[in-house]
């Protein structure tokens, strides 16, 4: 007969029980923590305050931060806090929040990714019904309902999950509530509620490659047709960091969630659980932001509003006329 017990916690298993060790993790997590969320609001910033990205894709590259910033904000600062108390500690009901946030945000941007995907195949193929398409209202619309399937899934999983009794082990192998690692050590054998969850949100995964590889079929055909080398550069663009950001966002989900429920988890599948909730979040500022140059001249202007031009040269001015008050330095400053 099974031992089961009522569960008012759980233990994250983190990545090393030396608590040297657990400080450096945290630390080393709370930067990159700190960067993602400081590259992403900045890319928020731009959009919302530069008059020239206020375009439907850049819309919805905004609310594609905004996950981002909500994405990595479940698991981090709850890990950190645990590394550097070293109590890796955690209520069922912090536990169900993090399974709940975690389903819904990364739903949402399969989403989302999805119809950022449809603006592109809509800018492309059929630009001179752009306007009409892809109208405010419409692009308000589509983010309203990757938020609203996301919260949906999110609550399905969660009651799923939740409604398993737990016996034996309540030791998670991760350093954050996952659904594999909480099947792991339930001890229920009819699991029907969540296959069936998981068979809906594998359907859903399913429709939404299929629909963005059809959409970039169509894109590359197009885009092959156009006469002029600039013309497919310029269309490419556009297209192949959403596309990458897309792969990296399913490959690294696949890694996590495709995956037998194991009692163990190997450091190397919690590793793969770090690109998973780390690595989208913060490649996509970079992927966006490094070979756009709407989004550099927009990062220009707006130093150029914080920081005018006039401003910098008298501060480098007094800079250098202080620099060359030292008798030493004077022979290698000119002004």
């Amino acid at each position: 007969m099974l031992n089961i017990t009522r569960i008012t916690g759980f233990f994250l298993m983190g990545f090393s029980d030396v608590p040297e060790l657990q400080t450096v993790c945290g630390l080393f997590f709370l930067v990159m923590y700190l960067a993602v969320i400081m590259n992403n609001l900045l890319i928020i910033t731009l959009i919302t305050l530069d008059l020239k990205l206020q375009t439907p894709m850049y819309f919805f590259l905004k609310n594609l931060s905004l996950l981002d910033v909500f994405f990595i904000s479940v698991p981090i600062p709850n890990f950190f806090i645990n590394s550097i108390t070293h109590k890796n500690s955690i209520s069922i009901l912090a536990c169900a929040l993090q399974v709940f946030l975690m389903t819904s945000f990364a739903c949402a941007e399969i989403i989302l990714l999805t119809a950022m995907s449809y603006d592109r195949y809509i800018a492309i193929c059929s630009p001179l019904h752009y306007e009409v398409i892809m109208s405010s209202g419409n692009c308000v619309l589509m983010v309203g309902i990757s938020w609203a399937i996301g919260v949906l899934f999110g609550a399905l999983y969660t009651a799923g999950i939740f409604s398993l009794p737990f016996c034996g082990s309540i030791e998670i192998p991760q350093f954050f509530c996952d659904i594999p690692s909480l099947l792991s050590i339930s001890c229920s054998d009819t699991l029907v509620v969540i296959y069936t969850s998981f068979g809906i949100g594998l359907c859903l995964g399913m429709v939404c490659i299929i629909c963005i590889v059809l959409s970039y079929f169509c894109i590359f055909s197009t885009v092959l047709r156009i006469p002029t080398t600039k013309g497919q550069s310029k269309a490419f663009a556009t297209c192949i960091p959403h596309l990458t950001v897309f792969s990296v966002f399913i490959a690294t989900g696949c890694t996590v969630y495709l995956k037998p429920p194991s009692n163990t988890t190997s450091l190397t599948e919690r590793l793969f659980s770090v690109l998973y909730t780390v690595l989208p979040p913060a490649l996509n500022p970079l992927i966006y932001s490094l070979r756009n140059s709407d989004v550099q001249c927009a990062l220009k202007r707006l130093q150029e509003n914080f920081c005018p031009s006039s401003l910098l040269h008298v501060t480098l001015q007094s800079i250098c006329l202080w620099f060359c008050g030292s008798h030493f330095a004077r022979k290698f400053c000119i002004i």
